[in-house]
């Protein structure tokens, strides 16, 4: 029971550091007879219940209760009575005492309940860390709260850690803080935040709410580092790669655990017939690769067996590896191309080496052009043989005989 008890923790001293809230301690005696302990105090920073008794007895039996029923008993021999202060309970939900001395039928019962309009304090209350050191907390305005209702966020790292109120509200379109961010935000593990969300409105008392919440567990965790993807040649597999994600309060490795999913571009619909793989490690070894098909490779990470937030974090960018279709299809049509283009070249090569076009295909001659011809020359002279003259004369000497 003391194990699966979420035990009040939040003290009346960190309350007051935020805003005055209104609430109201009811205490009823036992039916049967006046009861003679009177004046029943709660001291919320040290969790001791204390109260005066008009007889002495030798034993008090001390009880306190959440709303869902788990308690949690001492038994002394006088007041004040001191409750563990390791766990924690919110207020907004109530809160219930009883102080009994066995075996004489006294008792004295107390509730805490917070005051305020019904139905005024927000709802739907959720926070997230991002990006390792952003948060971002979102509610709704209460259903019944009147529509001059402002809300105030504060919050504290921890009982002993100094309050902090919200420096960056985000408002709806009539001005009403809704939600606010947050920056350089550290996780703690070793304890609990703690939110209280306030109200003030001119028509009403405003109902506060608060809560305590494990920083880790509203942690989204980033997509694991540095993923690479080394397909060795002439080898059925390919060895995949990376780092763990950032974090600020845990880097130990065996606190992690990867899902890593790989897409066959050619044929995206495959990839419901080949579900995700999850791993511990940081290398995983892809045995069904084909180099003729292209991938799409994605990994994410999130805690396991340590205090890390266990649902799934972002995705990997994606990453693509092997060649694909469209590789073999380009090489085979530049290898035509190229084997056409060298073919023709080595043939003009060879007929420009052995052959003559001229001695291949006869001249064709040139008709006579009439109507051109001038001073009746022939001006067909293309192979014409002409007479060739000889560059000496020959000179005949004749000489008279007397």
């Amino acid at each position: 029971m003391f194990n699966t008890l979420v035990l009040i923790c939040v003290t009346w001293w960190s309350v007051m550091l935020f805003h005055p809230l209104h609430a109201d301690l009811q205490c009823t005696g036992s039916e049967a007879q006046e009861s003679p302990i009177t004046n029943v105090k709660m001291n919320w920073k040290e969790m001791e219940l204390s109260w005066e008794s008009s007889k002495n007895f030798s034993t008090y039996t001390c009880t306190i209760m959440d709303k869902k029923r788990d308690s949690v008993t001492k038994e002394v021999n006088s007041s004040p009575c001191r409750f563990p202060v390791e766990q924690y309970i919110a207020l907004h939900k109530g809160v219930f005492f009883t102080i009994e001395v066995p075996n004489a039928n006294i008792s004295k019962s107390c509730t805490f309940f917070p005051g305020g309009m019904n139905g005024s304090a927000i709802e739907n209350f959720s926070c997230v860390i991002y990006n390792v050191s952003l948060m971002n907390c979102t509610w709704q305005a209460g259903r019944d709260a009147p529509e001059d209702t402002q809300y105030f966020l504060y919050w504290q790292y921890s009982r002993y850690d100094d309050a902090m109120e919200c420096e960056l509200y985000v408002k709806d379109e009539n001005g009403r803080n809704l939600g606010c961010k947050f920056q350089n935000v550290t996780i703690q593990t070793a304890v609990d935040a703690y939110f209280l969300v306030n109200g003030s409105s001119n028509q009403s008392l405003i109902q506060f709410y608060d809560k305590y919440i494990k920083m880790y567990e509203i942690e989204i965790l980033t997509p694991p580092l540095n993923v690479t993807v080394d397909c060795i040649r002439d080898s059925s597999g390919c060895i995949i790669t990376w780092q763990q994600p950032l974090t600020s309060h845990r880097k130990k490795r065996k606190c992690f655990e990867y899902e890593i999913r790989i897409q066959n571009k050619d044929n995206p619909k495959k990839e419901n017939k080949d579900p995700p793989v999850t791993v511990r490690n940081n290398t995983y070894k892809f045995e069904n690769y084909n180099k003729k098909k292209k991938y799409i490779l994605k990994i994410r990470a999130r805690g396991r067996s340590c205090l890390i937030s266990s649902d799934w974090g972002e995705w990997s960018e994606p990453i693509e590896f092997g060649q694909g279709k469209g590789y073999f299809i380009f090489v085979t049509l530049f290898l035509i191309a190229l084997g056409t283009i060298s073919v023709a070249l080595l043939s003009y090569c060879l007929f420009k080496r052995y052959c003559s076009f001229k001695n291949i295909f006869s001249p064709i001659p040139q008709p006579r052009d009439k109507f051109n011809a001038s001073n009746g020359e022939d001006t067909q002279t293309e192979n014409v043989n002409l007479p060739k003259k000889s560059c000496m004369e020959e000179i005949t000497t004749v000489e008279e005989m007397t």
